[in-house]
């Protein structure tokens, strides 16, 4: 029963779907639940710092409960995608629950949507993948699979890496940089890709291309469904997700740096170049995304086992409130470069 915990991942979906059928400032019930509920909670709870044995792993690794907790979020994310574009299309709303109900399906899709996209990416079985790239797809973030595993876990912590955050650059300099640099990585990776095929620019093996066919016909289906307000929402929520997932990749390796050897060469990905953060809440509706230094220690490791990195440089908040944080660039490197400084100093 123990291992139920992650069902507090589907409370995001639920406070969405109040956000979506309530009016006037409950619309913002996910926004308040996400970046005011979760980051008290993680100030009254303990951390935990359970390491698993063999057996408990295997065992964890067996039991299809994770994999279908997992699978589930993809009825949810499109259904309410669904529902909340229907009613800002089609309900007469005030500019504050507009904003509302695009901000808290912004969440839903950066949550539920992305993070479970992340995790999916990640596995082996080719239908897992494309459940991974259909979540994708309502993001318009489909690059991301290319760029994320082939170019992000192989740069990561290096100046070659748009996701990983140099010292003293703001968030919001990050979100134009991060988000242009991944698009360059993107067809970058994709060309070479091809090249190793030996096959043209122009082939069905250009993922690419296909990708931007499914994003342009899923906006080609809201403006035939749901007009062209429906279409304008189904953009602005996208964006609003892209802007969280990228926020949690700035505070995931912000200032972090691989060492470069004599010859050139990187050294390896070590649980040491990620910011790890094991609050509680954060760490279950996020499906263990907050113990992020040991999944680039090994990314093919599924989100039940992953541990928490006590070696690795440690966030003081979990990831809503060190978001907030980050909105406030004084603040952000106030508190996080001495952690910063002191940990380069012990590890030198």
């Amino acid at each position: 029963m123990k291992d139920l915990k992650y069902v507090l991942a589907y409370t995001i979906p639920i406070s969405t779907y109040f956000s979506i059928i309530e009016s006037g400032y409950y619309t913002f019930l996910t926004v308040f639940y996400a970046y005011g509920f979760i980051p008290i909670l993680e100030i009254i709870l303990d951390q935990q710092d359970q390491k698993y044995d063999s057996i408990e792993k295997e065992n964890r690794l067996k039991n299809k409960l994770f994999d279908l907790m997992l699978y589930f979020n993809i009825p949810i994310v499109f259904s309410l995608l669904g529902f909340g574009l229907w009613q800002l299309s089609n309900t007469s709303l005030t500019s504050i629950e507009q904003t509302g109900k695009v901000l808290s399906l912004g969440i839903l899709l950066a949550t539920n949507g992305i993070n479970v996209a992340h995790e999916l990416g990640h596995r082996v079985t080719s239908w897992e993948r494309y459940g991974s790239k259909l979540l994708l797809c309502l993001s318009l973030y489909m690059h991301f699979y290319i760029e994320h595993n082939f170019g992000h876990h192989k740069n990561v912590a290096t100046s070659e890496d748009p996701a990983t955050a140099k010292k003293n650059q703001s968030l919001y300099e990050f979100w134009w940089t991060s988000i242009i640099g991944q698009i360059k990585s993107a067809w970058h990776l994709q060309k070479i890709l091809l090249k190793q095929r030996n096959v043209s620019f122009f082939s069905i093996y250009n993922d690419l291309l296909f990708y931007f066919v499914f994003q342009v016909t899923y906006l080609l289906f809201l403006y035939l469904t749901l007009g062209r307000l429906g279409m304008f929402y189904g953009l602005l929520i996208a964006f609003v997700s892209v802007l969280m997932l990228e926020s949690i990749n700035y505070i995931e390796h912000y200032g972090l740096l691989r060492k470069k050897g004599d010859t050139g060469r990187y050294e390896p990905v070590k649980t040491i170049h990620s910011w790890n953060s094991n609050h509680i809440v954060g760490r279950l509706v996020l499906y263990e995304l907050t113990r992020h230094s040991d999944h680039h220690h090994r990314a093919s490791k599924k989100y039940q086992v992953l541990e928490n990195s006590s070696e690795s440089p440690q966030l003081p908040w979990g990831y809503p409130t060190s978001m907030l944080v980050a909105l406030i660039p004084p603040l952000w490197f106030y508190k996080i470069h001495p952690r910063l400084e002191a940990f380069e100093g012990s590890t030198n």
